[in-house]
């Protein structure tokens, strides 16, 4: 009878970590609200077009460089002017919303429809 609730114990602590574990999942890889947007959704590129850094509605996001497509993706979080990002490979990166344009990495990005003439 030991060996049975001890076991039973045991299943418990296990299905506890792993619904723990599933929760930290989806946290990484969504957005905790997808149906909201804010004003920042949508595609934001480099003065020289290089980097495209697209932020989608659902939370991820997906940066292009180059002729290199989706070189980076990840999930984000956006707090007032302020965005985090996780990478998908585990990097982290911040940055900030000033005046219209997006401040991240030493890079400076614009709306794509009010990016610098080329």
């Amino acid at each position: 009878m030991r060996a049975v609730r001890f076991f039973a114990a045991g299943a418990i602590a296990l299905f506890a970590t792993v619904a723990s574990g599933q929760k930290g999942l989806t946290q990484m890889t969504s957005n905790p609200d997808p149906g909201h947007s804010h004003p920042y959704v949508g595609m934001w590129i480099t003065g020289d077009g290089h980097i495209r850094h697209e932020l989608l509605p659902n939370g991820r996001y997906d940066e292009a460089r180059g002729s290199r497509e989706s070189a980076y993706r990840g999930r984000y979080e956006v707090t007032g002017d302020h965005i985090e990002y996780w990478d998908d490979t585990g990097f982290t990166a911040d940055g900030d919303f000033i005046d219209g344009v997006l401040h991240h990495g030493g890079m400076i990005l614009y709306r794509d429809s009010k990016a610098p003439a080329r």
